[in-house]
Formats: structure tokens, sequence, C-alpha cells
């Protein structure tokens, strides 16, 4: 068996669709929101792999699970050993292997319901384990949620091509696809069809409302720089969402290029100072 480092796919935390742990976090909170995000990029990777077994992708989450509690890979362990000395709770590592392993299980999702209940483990936990290291109260973990969940559907849907071409792994909704007379197989197409552009388009539509909710996220946050990177986060979620109402997925980049993510972010930093000043 492979150790889980064996399956990486190079991605580190400046690739991300979205911030983490960018200048904008306090300086103490990036050691634990890092480690965080190396065990996360890990799991992931082993998940995503596209050529190993079934069977070795869950020993390997396996083994990360491990290391949580004691003897396993080293990611978990660093991980484990940061969650001790600040006392952070390592369920949220926990629910992100148990999503990493339904990855790796499922490879399809009947409907919307069953989509945001993956979420709730791979997306969710993720904003859930940032608040904690910033001792932000729990009451905000609803708009966390809606904004997690968002942000990790944008991923799908920009990645829904590749995600079944490469692993046969379909997050969009199975009931959407065929209550459009979709089949399956048409994500594997070098072009949507408007059939199914209109079904990326109204999971994109769903995605605004979840944006909706989490809108007054930021300004609900006590540490003034977290509040700003979530309104950045917003910015940027809401910018893309728009992009998969409009653009194929399959056929166009509907990711932010440097120059755009920059703009977005500048401009969602002196909107929200404006709004923190002059409320």
């Amino acid at each position: 068996m492979n150790h889980a480092a064996d399956l990486a796919s190079g991605k580190g935390h400046t690739d991300e669709n979205f911030p983490v742990a960018s200048w904008l976090v306090r300086p103490d909170a990036r050691a634990p929101i890092l480690a965080y995000y190396r065990f996360a990029r890990v799991a992931d990777d082993v998940a995503d792999h596209e050529s190993a077994a079934p069977e070795e992708k869950l020993a390997l989450l396996a083994n990360l699970r491990a290391g949580l509690s004691g003897e396993g890979a080293p990611e978990a362990m660093a991980l484990a050993r940061v969650a001790r000395e600040r006392g952070l709770d390592l369920v949220h590592a926990h629910d992100l292997l148990d999503a990493f392993t339904r990855d790796v299980t499922q490879l399809r999702y009947p409907d919307w319901a069953d989509l945001i209940d993956y979420c709730t483990k791979s997306a969710m936990p993720v904003g859930r384990y940032v608040l904690d290291v910033h001792g932000e109260d729990r009451a905000l973990w609803p708009l966390n949620d809606a904004l997690c969940a968002a942000l990790q559907v944008i991923n799908h849907l920009q990645d829904c091509g590749k995600d079944y071409r490469t692993l046969d792994r379909v997050y969009v909704p199975q009931d959407a696809l065929a209550a459009a007379g979709v089949a399956t197989e048409a994500l594997g197409a070098a072009r949507a069809t408007p059939e199914l552009r209109g079904v990326i388009a109204g999971l994109a539509a769903r995605t605004m409302e979840l944006l909706r909710e989490a809108a007054p996220f930021a300004r609900h946050v006590r540490d003034a720089r977290l509040s700003t990177e979530v309104a950045v986060i917003q910015r940027l979620a809401v910018d893309l969402t728009r992009g998969l109402m409009h653009r194929d997925p399959l056929s166009e980049p509907v990711h932010h290029g440097k120059l755009r993510s920059a703009t977005l972010a500048l401009g969602a930093i002196l909107r929200h100072g404006l709004a923190r000043i002059v409320p």
C-alpha cells in the first residue's frame, strides 16, 4: 500500500478556488488553519486519485483517521497536536474523513437534499474549524454552513465534466438530470447540450439562494480580519455562481483568473471595511 502522500496531487493552499489562510487572517491563526488544510488536502488527493483502487483509498483514509487519535498518517498526527495545543475539536477532521470515504463509495447523488447532506461533512466542517480557531460564537454555524455548502456546489459544477470523465463521479443530482431528459453520459461530452446547461444553471440558482442566506455572515464575525476574508469569499462565490448560470463548464473556463480574483477581492475589502465603519 502507498502512503497517502504518495498520491499527492501537488496542489497547495494557494491553488484553491477560494482563499485559505490568506494574509487577511491573523498570523497566530494561520498555523492551525494550514495544519487542517494539509490534512484535508492529502485526504482529498487520496479520494480523488484516478488510478488507486477503492480498497487502497479506504485503507489510507483509515490511516489518516488513526493518526487523529494516535499513530497514523503524519498529516493527521500533526493536526492532532495542533488541536491539543489549541483546545480544538477534532470532530471537524473526522467529518471530512467521512466525506472522503463517501467519495470513494458513492458515485451518484439522487437529489439536492443528498448533495447538501454530503456538504455537511465535506464543506461545513471547514468553516466551523476556522471559526473555532478564532474563538467565534458557534451561533454563526448556520451562516457558515450556507456559505460553505455553496462553495462546495460551485466546485462540483465547475468540475462536473472532469469528475465524470476521470472518476465516474457525478455530484449533479440524478433527479435534476432526469427531469431535463439528460443522460449522465452527457457530462462526458466536449460541450454541454442546452438541456444540460439548463440543469447546471438551475443548480447555480439554488446555490445563489445559499449565498443569499449566507450574506449576513461576514458582518457578524467578531474578528475583523476573518470577517474581511469571509466577505471576500462571499464576493468571489457570488461572481462564480453568476458565471455558472450563463457559461458551460464543459467547454468554457468558469474559474477566476488571478486578475479577476484580485479585483473582486479588493472591491470586497473596500466595501466591507466601509460597512464596518459606517453601519
